[in-house]
């Protein structure tokens, strides 16, 4: 497989393990970080498709790591942590992740939350849609580039923010589930809680919405789930 995959851990045990265990799935393009530091400096570089970062690092943690990579990166990355509150997992998916792994955790499902990760990706760019380019409002998307619009500028989305977009606009008009977006987004090998929606959606309102507090375009339908409006007017 040549898709690029960043670790990020001091305890030189796990990394090693991980890369281990990736290496007999088939991932050849395997880079590592000890630091914080270390991990900004290999990601502009190495450009990975998905990063998985600990959050207890001696220099940065990771979830300021995770910020400062969401300026110039939208690679999928998963947290690392010994941390299992709820309220640390939704800090972790506050700042940019894309999904939580508590330790201690089994190598192997390391690997299929990264392969879910990578399917996110291939289904969001691929050419499995018949529409490359899709419009809602003011909002435009282009699956081949990876990058989205409002009325004419960019927003600087996440990639799961991409993901959930994406969807939402390839089903416009029509109500959207958390079960159906746990499926479709989150993949079947992530187990996330009624939070992590709330959270992104949270998140992509204030990128998308004039008015975030009072979304006209990305509603809360009650007791079934969320609908992107084709039109606001």
């Amino acid at each position: 497989m040549d898709e690029k995959i960043l670790l990020v851990d001091d305890e030189k045990d796990i990394a090693d393990l991980l890369e281990e265990v990736l290496i007999q799935d088939g991932f050849r393009n395997i880079r590592k970080a000890c630091t914080g530091m270390d991990a900004l400096a290999v990601c502009r570089e190495f450009q990975p498709d998905v990063m998985i970062l600990d959050i207890m690092l001696p220099d940065l943690d990771g979830l300021e790591v995770c910020r400062k990579i969401r300026e110039f990166s939208y690679c999928s990355i998963l947290f690392l942590s010994s941390k299992n509150d709820e309220i640390d997992k939704i800090l972790g998916l506050s700042c940019g992740g894309d999904d939580y792994i508590t330790k201690p955790f089994s190598p192997r499902e390391v690997v299929f939350r990264i392969k879910a990760q990578l399917r996110r990706q291939k289904y969001a760019a691929g050419p499995s849609c018949s529409t490359a380019v899709l419009s809602a409002g003011p909002l435009t998307i282009d699956r081949e580039s990876g990058r989205a619009y409002k009325s004419g500028a960019e927003l600087p989305l996440t990639g799961r923010e991409f993901l959930l977009l994406a969807y939402f606009m390839e089903n416009t008009d029509k109500i959207i589930s958390k079960e159906r977006l746990y499926e479709q987004v989150w993949g079947e090998y992530s187990s996330i809680c009624d939070n992590t929606i709330m959270v992104h959606i949270r998140h992509l309102r204030e990128k998308i919405e004039d008015a975030p507090s009072r979304p006209r375009q990305l509603i809360t339908v009650k007791g079934l789930g969320y609908k992107l409006r084709k039109r606001t007017d």
